[in-house]
């Protein structure tokens, strides 16, 4: 099942598969360790479009709900 990063619930992890942005967008999330081909899982978001909070490898990092649009994974079963 392949979702934006918005969509998965806490606890879920999965593959990056694509990050739909600009040249911009994809140096800020690779200097946090986010690019294509990495396992991801999501701790927790704030509510109402606020800060996604995603673990990859061993750093939680938080994300604008708008970057967060913008990465698209598939989930593990």
């Amino acid at each position: 099942m392949v979702l934006d990063l918005t969509q998965l619930k806490t606890g879920q992890r999965g593959t990056i598969i694509e990050i739909q942005g600009g040249l911009g967008l994809t140096k800020r999330l690779e200097s946090m360790g986010i690019r294509a081909g990495k396992k991801i899982s999501k701790v927790g978001a704030q509510f109402w479009r606020g800060p996604q909070i995603v673990k990859v490898y061993n750093s939680q990092v938080a994300i604008g709900f708008g970057m967060a649009k913008k990465i698209t994974v598939e989930v593990e079963e």
